[in-house]
Formats: C-alpha cells, sequence, structure tokens
C-alpha cells in the first residue's frame, strides 16, 4: 500500500503523504487546497496573506470558510459530515534517494481501491465522551467523535495489521513488547500528525497536550515512523536484565493502595497539576486500543466539563496523600513535584498535605532543561516545577507527643525535630541563600498544623512562642538552628564571598507586592520566570484570613509590562545590556532589544505609578464593596439611597446592620483602600459594619486598618472595644 513501481520498473517507497484541508474563498465561493495555496515555499511555513486563484482575493486562514463533505462512515454505516481533505504531495524515495511528486491518476487509484476495502474489524469504534471532554469542541465540529475516524483508510489497515499481528504472537512477554511497539505508531499514523515541512522529520507532530486535526495532515508510512523505533527497543531491551525480588510495578488507584502500614522507605509522586493536562481524555486514544478506560470520576484533576473543581481535586488529593502517609514509615520522607501557576491550586497541595499528617520540611524549585510546549509558547506558564519535601514524624516524637503533647515541652519537643530535619545551609550563585522554613512564623505555623492534626490544644500563644524560641535554639539572620546547626551554618557563612540579601518575609498581599517589586528591580522577568520563585515564597507562611493574590494580578494591578513596542525602558535595557553581551550598545527601540524585552514586568518610575496607583486603587475599591453585610447601603457608594448622610452628627444612633456570617478569607489590600475611601468620606459605619464582619486578626495585626477603625468607631460614637 505504500510502495508503487516507477515507470522504469524500480521500486517507490512511499514515506508520506500530505493531506490538505480543503477551504472555499469568502469572495467567490470556490474551493481551494490550502496547502497549496498557502505555503510559503522560501520557509516552509504558511503565508500571512496570499491570492484567491479563483478571484486574486487577498485571503488568510481565518477568512476562509470551512468546507465539511457528506459521506459514509465505514464502520458505523451513516452518514457521516466531516471536513475535506485531498492529498496534495507525496514524498518518496528510489533506493535512498528521496523525491518529491504531485499525486497523480495511479496514486489517485490506489488510495480509491484501498478506501473500497473491508474496514479492519480489530480498530476500535467507540464514540468518545465529546461533551465531558475539555478538548472535545476542538475535535466534533470536523466531524470526528469515534476512533475509527482519526485514522485514514490506508493508514487504518497498516494499523489493524500491525496490532493483529502483534496480538497472535504466542509468547506473553514478547506480545506485550510488540504491542508496546506497535503503540507508538498509534499517534503518529492518525490524522493529527501534523504535516511540517520546515521539520526534518515528520514522525510524531502531533500537538503535545490536546487532539487537533490540523489543516495538513502528513500520512506516515509504518515504516517511517517505526524503523528508527524497533532498533531503538531492540537495543535496549537486549541489554536489560530483569529480576523480580528488587522491584514491584502496579497500576491502579492511588487513594486505594494495597502494600500494608509503614512498609515504604520514600515516596516520590508527580500528582497530577491542578487542570494543566486532561489525562484520562488523553489516553482515549490508546486506551480504546487496549479496551480499557480510566475511571474519570476519581481521576485527581480539576475537569470542569466533568464537574470537577477546586474543591473536588483537593478532596481526591489529599485520600492520596493519606494513602502515601499510611504506607510510608515514620521519620521518612516523601517528595512532592508540582507545578502550577494558580495560588489557589498551589494552596490545596500544600492544605493536604498537612492535613495527611506530613510535616512540610522544604520546598526548591526544580529546573528540568526540557520545558513542556505551553511553557515555551506562552510566557503565563510556569518555567520550573516546585519540589516539596514532607516527611512523616518519626515513631519517637509521637510516643512522645502522646505523653507531653498538651504541655509546654511537647512544643519545644515538636520544633526540635522539626529543625532537625529542615537543610541548615542553602547556597546559590555562591551566596548563602536565607531557608524561609525557619523563620520563627513558620515555625510556628508548622506547630499549629501538627497539633491541629492531632487535635491537641495548643499551650503557647504566639507571643509565648516567639518568645520561647530564644530559651531553646540558636538564632542567626533571624533565622532559627539547633546549637549544633548554627556552628555548621556560622562555618559556611564565614567561606561565602558574600551572604545573599535576606528574601521579604511574605505573608500578605503588600508583603507580596514588596518581594515582587524587589525581583523585578533587579531582574525585570515575565511572569512565567516570576512564578516558581513566587510559588514559593507563598508556600512558606501565609496569613491564614489573607486571600492568595494570582501573580498576573498582582502585576496587573502593581506594574507595567514592556509589550515590545516603541523604546525599551531604562529598567529592562539596564538589565538586558548587563546580562547579554549581544545586547550591549544597542539603541532603546533597536529590533533584537525589543524582542528579548518583550512581556517583561518593571517597576514603573514614579510619574507612571500615580496612574498604576489610582487604577489599582479603584479595582481594589470595587472588591471591597463586595464585603459590605447582605442588604446594607453604603453612603459613601450610594449617597442618595443610604439611610444616613455622610456628615452625620456623633451622637446619631449606629443604624442597624442586618446580621452576616464572618469573613473566613480577604483582601486587606482591599479592606486598607475601602477603609481610607469611606473615612475620607465621613462613612464611618460602613468601616464599622464591614469590621465586624473580618477575623479579629485582620484589624489587630494591622496598624493602619487599627486606626482607621478606632477613629470611626470614635467619631460615630460607638464602642471601638
Amino acid at each position: 500500500m505504500y510502495e508503487t513501481k516507477h515507470t522504469d520498473g524500480s521500486k517507490r517507497r512511499i514515506d508520506y503523504t500530505v493531506w490538505s484541508e480543503v477551504f472555499t474563498c469568502p469572495e467567490c465561493g470556490s474551493e481551494l487546497t490550502f496547502t497549496e495555496e498557502a505555503t510559503d515555499e522560501d520557509t516552509g511555513g504558511v503565508k500571512a496573506e496570499f491570492p484567491c486563484p479563483h478571484c486574486t482575493a487577498p485571503l488568510t486562514k481565518r477568512k476562509l470558510d470551512r468546507v465539511l463533505e457528506a459521506t459514509i462512515d465505514p464502520v458505523l454505516k451513516t452518514p457521516w459530515k466531516r471536513v475535506k481533505f485531498k492529498p496534495c504531495l507525496i514524498q518518496y524515495r528510489v533506493g535512498k534517494v528521496k523525491h518529491e511528486k504531485v499525486p497523480d491518476q495511479s496514486d489517485l487509484a490506489l488510495l480509491t481501491k484501498i478506501e473500497n476495502l473491508p474496514w479492519p474489524s480489530i480498530i476500535p469504534s467507540n464514540r468518545w465522551p465529546i461533551e465531558q471532554m475539555y478538548h472535545g469542541s476542538r475535535i466534533e465540529p470536523k466531524g470526528f467523535s469515534h476512533t475509527h475516524q482519526f485514522f485514514l483508510p490506508r493508514a487504518a489497515q497498516s494499523l489493524g495489521a500491525l496490532w493483529l499481528k502483534a496480538e497472535q504472537h504466542r509468547d506473553g512477554r514478547i506480545r506485550q513488547m510488540l504491542l508496546f511497539f506497535v503503540e507508538q505508531a498509534i499517534w503518529g499514523l492518525s490524522r493529527m500528525n501534523r504535516y511540517s515541512p520546515s521539520h526534518f522529520s515528520q514522525v510524531n507532530r502531533t500537538l503535545s497536550g490536546v487532539y487537533y486535526i490540523a489543516s495538513q495532515h502528513s500520512e506516515c508510512s509504518p515504516w517511517y515512523v517505526l524503523d528508527g523505533k524497533l532498533d531503538r527497543l531492540a537495543s535496549v531491551f537486549r541489554l536489560t536484565r530483569f529480576n523480580r525480588e528488587i522491584s514491584l510495578i502496579n497500576t491502579g488507584s492511588a487513594d486505594a493502595l494495597t502494600l500494608p502500614d509503614g512498609c515504604l522507605d520514600y515516596i516520590f509522586t508527580d500528582p497530577p497539576f491542578g487542570e494543566n493536562i486532561p489525562y484520562s481524555d488523553l489516553n482515549l486514544l490508546i486506551e480504546s486500543w487496549h479496551g480499557v478506560a480510566t475511571q474519570t470520576k476519581t481521576e485527581a484533576i480539576i475537569d470542569a466539563p466533568k464537574g470537577k473543581e477546586l474543591p473536588e481535586y483537593q478532596g481526591l488529593m489529599l485520600g492520596c496523600f493519606q494513602e502515601f502517609y499510611r504506607i510510608l514509615k515514620p521519620g521518612r520522607w516523601m517528595t512532592v513535584e508540582f507545578s502550577n501557576s494558580q495560588a489557589a491550586v498551589w494552596n490545596s497541595i500544600h492544605t493536604t498535605l498537612q492535613q495527611a499528617g506530613f510535616v512540610v520540611a522544604n520546598v526548591a524549585a526544580l529546573d528540568k532543561q526540557q520545558r513542556s510546549f505551553r511553557s515555551v509558547t506562552t510566557t503565563t506558564a510556569v518555567k520550573q516545577d516546585l519540589v516539596i519535601s514532607a516527611y512523616k514524624p518519626n515513631g519517637g516524637l509521637e510516643d512522645r507527643f502522646a505523653k507531653t503533647g498538651s504541655t509546654v515541652a511537647g512544643v519545644w519537643d515538636f520544633v526540635r525535630t522539626h529543625l532537625k530535619n529542615l537543610p541548615v545551609v542553602k547556597i546559590k550563585g555562591g551566596q548563602l541563600v536565607p531557608i524561609a522554613e525557619r523563620d520563627p512564623r513558620i515555625l510556628h505555623d508548622r506547630m499549629i498544623a501538627f497539633y491541629l492534626g492531632h487535635s491537641t490544644p495548643v499551650p503557647l500563644s504566639s507571643a509565648e512562642f516567639q518568645l520561647g524560641l530564644g530559651e531553646h535554639f540558636v538564632e542567626r539572620d533571624e533565622k532559627w538552628y539547633l546549637p549544633e546547626q548554627a556552628h555548621l551554618y556560622d562555618q559556611k557563612r564565614l567561606q561565602m564571598d558574600s551572604v545573599g540579601q535576606l528574601a521579604i518575609f511574605v505573608e500578605d498581599e503588600r508583603t507580596a507586592i514588596d518581594w515582587v517589586r524587589q525581583y523585578i528591580k533587579e531582574r525585570p522577568s515575565t511572569s512565567g520566570d516570576i512564578t516558581p520563585d513566587f510559588m514559593q515564597q507563598l508556600s512558606a507562611s501565609w496569613k491564614k484570613w489573607e486571600a492568595r493574590p494570582e501573580l498576573r494580578v498582582l502585576l496587573d494591578q502593581n506594574f507595567l509590562c514592556y509589550d515590545g513596542v516603541g523604546e525599551v525602558p531604562s529598567q529592562i535595557h539596564s538589565y538586558l545590556s548587563t546580562q547579554f553581551k549581544e545586547l550591549r550598545n544597542l539603541d532603546k527601540d533597536h529590533a533584537q532589544l525589543r524582542h528579548k524585552a518583550k512581556d517583561r514586568w518593571y517597576v514603573p518610575d514614579p510619574k507612571k505609578n500615580i496612574d498604576v496607583e489610582t487604577l489599582r486603587n479603584k479595582r481594589l475599591l470595587e472588591e471591597f464593596w463586595l464585603y459590605l453585610p447582605e442588604g446594607y447601603i453604603s453612603a459613601a457608594r450610594n449617597p442618595d439611597k443610604a439611610p444616613t448622610l455622610p456628615g452625620m452628627a456623633a451622637a446619631t444612633p449606629r443604624p442597624k446592620v442586618p446580621r452576616s456570617k464572618k469573613l473566613r478569607e480577604v483582601r486587606t489590600e482591599a479592606i486598607r483602600v475601602g477603609f481610607k475611601y469611606c473615612y475620607q468620606s465621613k462613612d464611618y459605619y460602613t468601616i464599622l459594619a464591614v469590621a465586624d464582619m473580618l477575623p479579629e486578626s485582620v484589624l489587630n495585626e494591622d496598624e493602619q486598618l487599627q486606626m482607621l477603625y478606632d477613629n470611626a468607631a470614635l467619631r460615630s460614637g460607638a464602642s471601638a472595644s
């Protein structure tokens, strides 16, 4: 099917056939073949604009109208409408010499002959749950909803024959190897294999992480796809020696493991990153051939089409971490590799780890060098993964805690054990880097989480805890160590050329803004580059009532981003010309410099910062109004409808406010802006009404809010107690 004879009798071996989608011109309605009209012969890419071959109207791909072709499904025997494709190019070889040609009548006749062959019964024909698929909207409009529809007739015949032959092998182990080998061609022989003339090879040109049928399809021959793989797989298995006694491989649900309690020394887990990848959807194509399917109900991802949001994801992850905690030996460690740009998703992982009983000891960035498709093509995607190191408290601590947990001694026993498990020094770029987990406030949070996990009241207040640290441990650079650890830290500190600047302690939105400002002031970066370091700051310690900000929101509301137009801002120009030799001495509007600077965030100068701050305050004020009690009308916001006037006398009785539930989480920056606005508008009752709904710590630990609240209470005649 992939071999033909030349007129001189020599054999032509086809590498691949290019199929092009057929569109119609919106001006004249005539059909045109996309590859023939839109390909740039010099670059191999697609032209931004090209003329219609019939009416010469200027066209772009977005202007073209799709053509749906009516046919009969070869398996279902029902009417089938799909996008129209036609073969337009064949690459073949005679011996080792490659040639290209336009399909002639004999080629088209061969394709028609193959199309009329009985469809291989071994090809799966199950319907996909398009309605519940994240990427269902990409393929169904083009006419594809069943497994067999993703293969052209010739590819289906070839793949079916290979799969059948592999299944019929008598030796079970070799049979599995052969099926694994053939499986490597399923995606590459499907209609989703894109034609990329600028690439050396057309093998496995599918778009990663999505079901997508492009306008140019490269139908490869089996040997073109599999020849190289066969040699590589054979060499790997030839050298492999198997020992059934040293390893165990199991497939199943991570929240229902069959291992006994406390049997593992170490766990490494790479869980699904929220909604980054719809794993079960992407498994459909391969699983259909094996006759199995992922249980999507308990799949631990965020998947809106299947009705699974963040709470469901968090619950599923908690079940998995609880199982990991059960099978891990006391005192042993687990490593969690994770990556997500959303603070809410990151927070859910961090929370479920502690709910399961683990104690988080360290969070570090992992640069895998090989980037994903999203991290390369977008500036918002995270460039590095984060590695969380957590441990299961040892049996000795648990035994002692059972006896002393309710006493002050139990607190210091836990802290002592925890400090022992934390890294003593971190070195980055020849500088000593502070270890956030050794910060007193974070140590306090870890202790609280441990006590809550054991349903034991904490015998110390926060102030008493801070005071007791100095009595039991040694402080170095505002971090706490065991005496022997402090000695090692001192030695390493003396060996360093310099000590890195102590990072800003990020505990709320304001300190997060300060951290981002320091970060981009030193090195203007894209949001994707900032995210890994920013997430580490959020993971360390965060006020329980403070809403976790999304990095994008902080950047949009507080800083400026260079869009690649006009002169490069001085701050970015200075940084790039220092870091990159090829960018030195270039004018600020030089194309190369503008390209490198595009999408980088920077700190606005004082003049521009006024506008940024004004816009930010406007957005924060709109968010503040959302905190008003139900049914309450603010005089500052609606002076005509409010039940009181902004300038009311101090002796006027405070209006009754409908009772509302206390807010569990707030954005303190929005509260600050709202309180200030209401105070300036003399709307003191709104300040008091919102303050009644806030967690007490919001006011108690914020000097500015406390001052505004006390003054509002005084001026309205209410009690500030």
